[in-house]
């Protein structure tokens, strides 16, 4: 019989807030997040906004030698790890440290010490690059720097799959707790991408909205929509074992029931036509939950507000529902956020798990004009209330990468 795996804490770093509460209140009521980019000069590029994380100061969370010695997405993970912990009420003296993991995805990892120590090198010389330069840079240290702070000797790896790293990351932790090689573990996401560097880049593949409104710049599944956001911040959760959950008395959110991960095999950045792998992934995480496409009755979707991703997302929907995904809510709530690369399914994962505990449908913001292409229903502009049991969460990447899963409320 397979162990049940249940989300006991979250914490989150978002331009909606610190705090993983913060950041669901934001979502309820349909705050935008979004505003005109000031960590970089942006007057020579076409997209000038983003959704940067404004009141975060590393050093509540970080010891200040600490602080210099770690990416800003490091920082965001273990800011965001802290504040799930103490969330989950864990007592880290009597849990088994040898049973508690950690996967952390990223999508680009340090870029800002990347592009930083870049111009050191180039302005002043290989001696001035930082010791630190690699260990701050590589993906990987955001799960490193959280199993060193807090001794957790388990279960520890990266997922980096582009936009689907951390819903891979939830995924695979927990596949890791369902077969027993851990009891606990901290999964989730972080990303800070917002250099000029990287959205030179984006920039330069026309991914990028061309709307400088930040009101409405992000729009996704509607007409006019022309390029999604860059955002940044990260989510953490933990997942534990349900019976090590209540054996604690541990307050449990949602549960995790169905994980499903597949690739396109078609194109590096553009998804296959029709959604078929996004199609595929969302049937058997479907059916690792042990249900039916109709016991679904919410989907937080990928939602990014590219032309490609909306339309193919939508028939992707239509392809495994039939004619009931004309009944289910979806919404994208980057409209809200904005898109957080590898951080993003982490944090719509803590969405999704306050959304199936309260019974409560986020909006998509900035729905106005429909397209005949994305014509299902995707919650416009104000959340609502709804009796449901089960949601599903995708997550889609460059490289084909897709990742979705199905939570489900405690009742």
């Amino acid at each position: 019989m397979k162990r049940r795996v249940v989300i006991t804490g979250m914490g989150a770093v978002t331009s909606l807030g610190i705090g993983a509460n913060k950041l669901w209140q934001s979502i309820k009521s349909g705050k935008c997040g979004i505003n005109r980019i000031e960590r970089v000069d942006v007057s020579e590029l076409p997209t000038k906004v983003g959704a940067e994380v404004k009141d975060f100061n590393p050093n509540d969370f970080i010891d200040k030698k600490e602080v210099k010695r770690t990416d800003r997405f490091a920082q965001f993970a273990l800011a965001s790890a802290q504040m799930a912990i103490e969330d989950s009420r864990l007592d880290l003296d009597k849990v088994n440290k040898e049973r508690v993991g950690v996967i952390i995805g990223t999508g680009i990892g340090g870029i800002e010490t990347m592009v930083n120590q870049h111009s050191e090198l180039i302005e002043k010389g290989y001696r001035r690059v930082s010791p630190f330069f690699v260990p701050m840079m590589i993906p990987n240290m955001a799960s490193g720097v959280i199993a060193i702070k807090y001794g957790f000797k388990g279960f520890n790896e990266c997922s980096v799959t582009a936009c689907a790293s951390s819903t891979n990351s939830i995924g695979d932790a927990f596949k890791v707790i369902q077969r027993n090689d851990a009891d606990v573990m901290i999964a989730g996401g972080a990303e800070a991408p917002i250099t000029g560097l990287t959205l030179a880049g984006f920039c330069a593949s026309k991914a990028m909205t061309t709307n400088n409104d930040p009101a409405s710049a992000c729009r996704p599944f509607d007409l006019e929509r022309s390029g999604f956001v860059l955002g940044e911040g990260a989510g953490v959760l933990i997942l534990e074992e349900l019976e090590h959950a209540l054996n604690r008395g541990a307050d449990i959110v949602a549960e995790v029931v169905g994980y499903g991960c597949t690739n396109d095999a078609y194109h590096i950045t553009a998804p296959a036509e029709g959604g078929e792998g996004a199609a595929r992934c969302m049937k058997l995480a479907i059916e690792d939950a042990g249900i039916k496409p109709s016991g679904i009755g919410y989907i937080n979707a990928h939602g990014t507000s590219t032309k490609p991703n909306d339309k193919n997302e939508t028939a992707a929907v239509k392809s495994v529902f039939g004619q009931y995904a004309y009944e289910i809510p979806i919404s994208s709530t980057k409209s809200m956020t904005a898109h957080l690369l590898g951080a993003s399914g982490a944090v719509e994962a803590i969405i999704t798990a306050f959304s199936v505990k309260e019974k409560f449908l986020p909006p998509t913001i900035n729905y106005k004009t429909p397209d005949p292409e994305c014509d299902l229903y995707y919650v416009p502009n104000e959340g609502k209330n709804l009796e449901f049991n089960y949601a599903l969460t995708n997550s889609f990447g460059f490289g084909g990468h897709n990742a979705s899963l199905v939570l489900k409320g405690i009742c």
